[in-house]
């Protein structure tokens, strides 16, 4: 796998705000802790094993970036209000933590279903909600909730994702409604197949691999970087009249 590499971010300056990523430890996460630390915020390192936070906030530290850890098990709403919505402020959220476990709709087991939906709906929307509660306070903030090209198309094998990833779309658009005039922008990104710890075991199956690029019209599936610089980007001042969308970082895979 090509190691993780932080955005390249001279356009972006982050200097004295604080960042709260959630699902900070690997992935997408990581990439952005990365990025938001080059680009000068303090970032804070949300997830549910401390370990690995620890390790990538030695990193920040090294490199010269600010990084804090925050273990929190973002499925449990009482923790999330009482870390995440103790923070002094949040300037920028970055509402990351999901997973996927693909099945056939028809086998879709109960204990799935409840589990993907607590942790791609429920826990977003909590976290948000926290989020959001000190951007209010302060009268400024921005959001972006990660969502997926699943959150605009259907795909086999992934009815449960594709129905969380939808709900992620309009909890966006109605947040964004509501905030606005408060000071807080919500956006969402939605991404093709990005190479991250969680989707490489899929890529090993060749054909799998291939039936993947096949569907993306720029032929090639995406990099964690060019996740992590439309983030940026919609946390940046460069975005400030844009709320309530969802940026497809797909290589034209929604657009056919």
């Amino acid at each position: 796998m090509t190691p993780i590499r932080a955005a390249e971010t001279p356009a972006y300056d982050f200097s004295g705000q604080l960042v709260v990523i959630t699902g900070a430890s690997r992935g997408l996460g990581e990439g952005c802790a990365r990025a938001f630390a080059a680009a000068g915020a303090e970032v804070v390192l949300v997830g549910r094993s401390a370990q690995p936070l620890e390790v990538l906030g030695e990193q920040i530290v090294a490199a010269g970036g600010k990084a804090r850890v925050l273990v929190c098990d973002v499925t449990d709403a009482q923790r999330v209000y009482e870390t995440i919505g103790a923070l002094e402020r949040c300037d920028v959220l970055v509402n990351n933590a999901g997973s996927n476990k693909p099945q056939p709709f028809l086998e879709v087991d109960l204990p799935t279903l409840d589990e993907l939906l607590a942790l791609n709906v429920r826990s977003m929307f909590v976290v948000a909600q926290s989020a959001a509660r000190l951007m209010v306070a302060a009268g400024r903030g921005a959001i972006v909730n990660m969502s997926s090209q699943m959150g605009h198309v259907g795909g086999p094998n992934r009815t449960v994702y594709c129905a969380a990833k939808h709900a992620i779309e309009g909890l966006t658009k109605a947040m964004a409604i509501e905030l606005a005039p408060r000071g807080v922008r919500v956006n969402a990104v939605a991404p093709t197949y990005i190479l991250t710890p969680m989707t490489e075991p899929y890529f090993e199956n060749e054909r799998f691999r291939q039936e993947v690029i096949a569907r993306i019209p720029v032929g090639r599936i995406g990099e964690v970087t060019e996740v992590v610089n439309a983030v940026l980007f919609l946390s940046s001042p460069h975005a400030s009249l844009i709320t309530g969308t969802s940026l497809r970082v797909d290589g034209g895979y929604t657009a056919q």
